[in-house]
């Protein structure tokens, strides 16, 4: 399996993604199928509802995958879901570069993750389980703790850039 380092831009090529149009499952199964395939390997699983035939809603999954993962994906698909069959389309992804800061809140410490482009930052966003765990642990709406997490990462970015000491 061909693993890439992260923390610089680059094309991840020779991926798939697997599609299955799904009408008679019970859509609470979908998380533990998420689960499942993220467990075997899936870089993204995501679902879409969508009509299908004669007005049915349903659902569509689609996994992307590296192409040495495709069959431990559709081992999980066939085992766990009611489709009888899937779609390939190949895919090459372009991911930006990425690291992580921390950001000193009044709620304690939290992780930012930083995109980069052509190595410019482009990117900036809070981890949601961080944030989340501080909103609970304090009593906080979640969307306050994203607004002040953003705004010190901005603020600690402008000292950076003219100088000042962080604070």
């Amino acid at each position: 399996m061909i693993m890439f380092d992260h923390g610089r831009e680059h094309i991840d090529d020779r991926m798939v993604l697997l599609q299955a149009n799904i009408d008679d499952m019970n859509p609470e199964f979908s998380s533990y199928v998420t689960d499942r395939l993220f467990e075997a390997g899936a870089n993204d699983v995501y679902w879409i509802p969508i009509i299908m035939k004669k007005g049915r809603p349903g659902l569509m999954l689609n996994v992307l995958v590296s192409e040495e993962r495709l069959s431990d994906m559709e081992a999980v698909v066939f085992a766990e879901t009611t489709t009888l069959g899937l779609r390939y389309t190949k895919a090459d992804v372009h991911r930006l570069g990425r690291e992580f800061a921390q950001v000193e809140t009044e709620w304690g410490p939290i992780a930012v993750k930083l995109g980069f482009y052509k190595g410019e930052l482009v990117q900036m966003a809070p981890e949601f389980k961080e944030c989340e765990a501080a909103a609970k642990r304090f009593g906080v709406p979640l969307k306050r703790v994203y607004e002040e997490v953003r705004r010190k990462y901005a603020e600690n970015a402008d000292k950076r850039r003219t100088g000042e000491p962080k604070g």
